[in-house]
């Protein structure tokens, strides 16, 4: 019965579609599979760029192509390729096809499941283009042997609706300085050992440090928040002064684009897509112990680490993606 119901549905969808290809609608297919909030950085990243794509006119509709597509994007792995492929039989190609590649997958997560093999095959099978979000990703890729079809970089952004500077900043002098790290996931590279040593060793009577996340066991010192959907760890990020993490071999960190959106100065391992993205705004260790010194040279400097920062804006990332699938001009 449930198998009728959902022909049934696909079927509906079908003659809809159809129907509506007949106004010239223009559409863009985006193959994800979306978790409910809170979630991680990839269901926030494509939940904004649907939102910028329909605001300047397109249709968005997920897992499935229509007649009206003019371009079909689909997201590392995190996707059906059943309904991919049951959909491309029933409409054809439409338009170019977008693969939005992280990774290599197995070097952040420190071992390999195989979800690097599953994404070089869609990659092949499917992809016209492949977007990759740092240089890292890409030269990892090449170094493992890995060729994607037609690569561009295109860094992530964060919703801007959500995450922006705060109007003002309660001056540091002659309080705690604010420190606040984040991480969806407690893989042991998003850098627990340096917070449980910064727990440890900060001077608790200048600095104050946050965690929002996930993380194994607790802190002695530091305030630990717990997993927070996306409003309310933007509202902790603006009440803060300085970010944070430790992650390790991140190509493109949604949670570090989170945070300088919100006017946060870094303090960064210097591992992965993380020196591309901070730029001039914050500062690189290679050990937890050379962060104290690294926190009292960002505070001598602060203003000008902050306005040192520079990200994407979400309008920015669509229109490049449009701008590849020759929808767009380049910008």
């Amino acid at each position: 019965m449930k198998r009728l119901i959902k022909r049934f549905l696909k079927a509906s969808l079908i003659l809809l579609d159809f129907l509506r290809s007949l106004a010239e609608r223009k559409d863009i297919s985006i193959f994800h599979e979306l978790l409910p909030p809170p979630d991680g950085g990839g269901n926030q990243f494509i939940r904004a760029l649907a939102a910028v794509f329909e605001s300047k006119g397109f249709r968005v509709v997920f897992n499935r192509i229509t007649p009206s597509t003019k371009l079909c994007f689909y997201n590392s792995f995190n996707f059906d390729p059943l309904e991919l492929k049951f959909w491309r039989r029933i409409w054809g190609k439409r338009g170019p096809f977008i693969h939005r590649v992280d990774g290599p997958i197995k070097v952040y997560r420190g071992f390999d499941d195989g979800a690097d093999a599953i994404v070089w095959d869609y990659n092949r099978k499917y992809a016209t283009h492949s977007i990759l979000q740092s240089q890292y990703s890409l030269d990892k890729h090449l170094k493992l042997g890995v060729h994607l079809v037609n690569p561009h970089l295109v860094s992530n952004a964060s919703d801007s609706t959500i995450f922006f500077p705060p109007p003002s900043r309660k001056p540091i002098l002659g309080r705690k300085a604010r420190i606040i790290a984040t991480s969806w996931s407690n893989n042991p590279n998003k850098g627990k050992h340096v917070y449980r040593w910064l727990d440890a060793n900060l001077d608790h009577d200048r600095f104050e440090f946050v965690f929002a996340g996930r993380i194994e066991g607790s802190f002695e010192n530091a305030r630990h928040l717990g997993a927070l959907d996306s409003c309310s760890l933007a509202k902790e990020l603006r009440a803060a002064d300085i970010y944070l993490t430790a992650s390790k071999y991140d190509p493109c960190s949604n949670s570090l684009i989170e945070a300088l959106t919100c006017g946060l100065p870094a303090i960064y391992l210097n591992s992965g897509g993380h020196p591309e993205i901070v730029g001039e705004g914050g500062l690189p260790f290679d050990h937890a112990e050379d962060i104290p010194a690294l926190l009292d040279k960002l505070l001598e400097g602060y203003n000008r680490y902050q306005g040192a920062i520079r990200v994407n804006s979400m309008a920015i990332v669509a229109e490049r993606y449009l701008a590849i699938a020759g929808l767009g001009e380049v910008t």
